[in-house]
């Protein structure tokens, strides 16, 4: 299995990455290429966030013109990190209201499929939902759990997190739409969640998405969705530790994948 090795870039004293060409210039794509693939697709939450945002189209951006973005509207920061974090870093982030963001953008080499979370996905894809209340809440409400949750307890409380902030749909009466960060920063996900008639869609139960496994490294073969975005606030407002407890109790659905076979 091919191994990346990339490292996130440093910031110089006044706050600035120097990108290079090349990264400005897979920046310029990667975003045009998205851009259209997420019209019609992506929620209305999202395409507001991305106006405030007001991201440049022809070179990467600068953390610091974000950040000012998300203080105006959430309290929200973006913090550097490298490329790998542990999760009591990750926890405490968020638990703060600093969301982590690696610091290197892919090569072409790894243009369309990269599996580490890099730059762009960060900021395409997650930037914009951070300007919305209820996401924003939701995701430090979500830190805070993980920060004194036990190693096993996050296992649990990982899936909850991948099926919202990463591969989240909304299902409401102007029809489909996508807030998740995972579809939004890939063609082939967003193409696939929208359109494709071979996953599964359900309505969130906690419960439920606590039990389902899922793989990082293929198109995800359910998804999840709320009717609205402020129902995040409402899982704010569950035990979710109380639903952890109950989802191990009851045991993890069958995997809709299938299984690695050991090399």
């Amino acid at each position: 299995m091919k191994q990346h090795q990339y490292e996130s870039k440093p910031l110089d004293s006044k706050g600035q990455i120097a990108w290079t060409d090349d990264e400005h210039e897979v920046w310029t794509q990667l975003v045009a290429r998205q851009l259209d693939c997420i019209k019609g697709k992506a929620c209305r939450e999202y395409f507001d966030g991305l106006a405030l945002l007001d991201l440049p189209t022809n070179c990467a951006p600068q953390i610091s013109s974000i950040n000012r973005v998300l203080a105006e509207t959430t309290g929200w920061q973006l913090e550097p990190v490298p490329a790998l974090i542990d999760f009591d870093h990750f926890f405490a982030l968020l638990a703060s209201k600093r969301f982590p963001v690696a610091t290197f953008l892919r090569t072409q080499q790894d243009f369309d499929y990269l599996q580490e979370p890099d730059f762009f996905h960060e900021i395409f894809g997650h930037c914009a939902m951070l300007t919305h209340p209820a996401f924003a809440s939701f995701t430090q409400h979500y830190g805070k759990l993980g920060v004194n949750a036990s190693k096993a307890d996050r296992v649990y409380l990982a899936r909850l997190y991948w099926f919202t902030v990463e591969f989240g749909l909304v299902q409401n009466d102007e029809g489909l739409s996508i807030y998740g960060g995972g579809i939004l920063s890939s063609p082939a996900e967003t193409e696939y969640a929208f359109n494709s008639d071979e996953p599964v869609r359900k309505k969130l139960d906690v419960i439920d998405v606590m039990r389902t496994p899922y793989r990082i490294d293929i198109l995800q073969p359910i998804y999840f969705y709320l009717s609205t975005l402020d129902e995040l606030y409402e899982l704010e407002k569950l035990d979710l530790l109380a639903c952890v407890n109950r989802a191990k109790a009851l045991g993890l659905h069958a995997p809709l994948y299938p299984q690695k076979i050991a090399q």
